[in-house]
Order: C-alpha cells, then sequence, then structure tokens
C-alpha cells in the first residue's frame, strides 16, 4: 500500500511540474561546453523560457522549433515512437544509456529529500509549531526539503541531462561526453562553476513543488489510510 500512496503522490505532483521540467531541460542544455558569453541566450531565465517556449522527457523536452533550439536535436513524434526508434537503433542497452549520470542524480536527490522532509517534520512536532498530524507540518517540512534537494542534485541533474540528450555513433557510443565523471569535468571546465548550477532557478521551480507535492500527498495519503483502515 506504501507502495501504490507513493506512486499516486509523485502522479500527483508530476501533472503540474511537468511545463517546468521542460523549461529546466532546455536551460540546462543551453551553452553546453560553451564559455559564458560565446553563445546566444534563448531562455534569459525561466520566466522568458516560459514565455518564448509558448510562442512557438529528454529527448522530447529538449526537442524545439529551430529558432530556439539548444542541446543535440532529436525528431522525435512522441514517447513510443521514440522508444522504438531508440530500441531499434541501438538496442535494449541504448534506453539505458546515460543511467550512469541518473543513479548519482536519485540516490543524491532521494536521501536528501526523505532525510530533510522526515528530519524537518520530526523538529516541527518536537518544538510544537504545528498541531499533531497538521497538513501544515508536512507541507513547511516539504518545503524546506525542496531547497536542499536542488542544491545537492542540481550538478548531477544538469550532466544526467547531457548525457541522455547527447549525440551517439551507430555503435550508441556518446560523441560529447564518456561518463558521468568526464561529463562533470568537462561542465565544471568550460562553463565554471555556475554551469553546475545552470538552470538552478528553473530546477526549484520544478524540483521544489515537485517535491513539495509528492511528500504532501503521500503524508496525507498516509494519514487517510491509517485513519480508515483501522
Amino acid at each position: 500500500m506504501d507502495f501504490l500512496m507513493s506512486g499516486l503522490a509523485a502522479c500527483g505532483a508530476c501533472l503540474f511540474t511537468n511545463p517546468l521540467e521542460v523549461v529546466k531541460t532546455r536551460m540546462q542544455l543551453q551553452g553546453e561546453l560553451q564559455s559564458p558569453g560565446t553563445y546566444q541566450r534563448h531562455y534569459r531565465n525561466v520566466f522568458h523560457a516560459f514565455i518564448t517556449i509558448a510562442k512557438v522527457k529528454t529527448h522530447l523536452q529538449a526537442q524545439a522549433a529551430s529558432e530556439i533550439a539548444v542541446g543535440h536535436q532529436y525528431k522525435h513524434r512522441g514517447m513510443f515512437q521514440a522508444l522504438t526508434e531508440i530500441g531499434q537503433k541501438h538496442g535494449l542497452v541504448g534506453l539505458w544509456r546515460g543511467a550512469t549520470g541518473g543513479l548519482p542524480r536519485v540516490v543524491i536527490g532521494s536521501s536528501a529529500q526523505l532525510c530533510t522532509f522526515s528530519s524537518t517534520k520530526d523538529l516541527l512536532t518536537q518544538w510544537e509549531i504545528f498541531p499533531s498530524q497538521s497538513w501544515k507540518g508536512a507541507l513547511t517540512a516539504a518545503m524546506v526539503s525542496g531547497i536542499v534537494v536542488v542544491l545537492a542534485m542540481t550538478p548531477f541533474d544538469v550532466v544526467s541531462t547531457r548525457l541522455y540528450n547527447q549525440p551517439t555513433d551507430v555503435q550508441g557510443k556518446g560523441l560529447m561526453y564518456r561518463g558521468i565523471l568526464d561529463a562533470l569535468l568537462q561542465t565544471a571546465r568550460t562553463e565554471g562553476i555556475f554551469g553546475m548550477y545552470k538552470g538552478i532557478g528553473a530546477s526549484y521551480f520544478r524540483l521544489g513543488p515537485h517535491t513539495i507535492l509528492s511528500l504532501f500527498f503521500w503524508d496525507q495519503l498516509r494519514i487517510l489510510y491509517y485513519t480508515y483502515s483501522k
């Protein structure tokens, strides 16, 4: 039941935050491996990115009209077509390309998320800031967790996005990065420390609400379940 409630909570959060994921992906790919000031900035900030995209998941999220395109452009027509094409070209392994970059991102993000949420919620309960089982305590703890998650996860999120989106040769080998460590080093070397946090504003607007909604929905679903299962 906990597994089901976790899945429902994530679905509810994703429903609201997917547009922010698109913006985050575009901003993370902008100026890839280029020094600051040497490339055209199609997206100046998260709000400008929303407006620009309005005028005109990673392959699909990076795909854009030519005048605002960033990163390598794939021409997928939808999720199932993308899955089929990648599978036909690169086999089953191709569908897991970039997983080495995704794993540290998920490990660090999930650890920071759950630890800070639980710890903050326990402190709020001990200090009696909110009544026991109050939704306000869960919401506050989730907001704190969202900030920590974004700060800890953004560098790995940037390189993960780039590993997923990089062009490949006929064998499916990446043409820009050899792996997560190479991606981290190249990004830091050419774009500086701020390159590691590229799109952090969009990341917070995406990951912050997603973390808040996921943990809030999960906490409330658990309360409902245990209340009515007794």
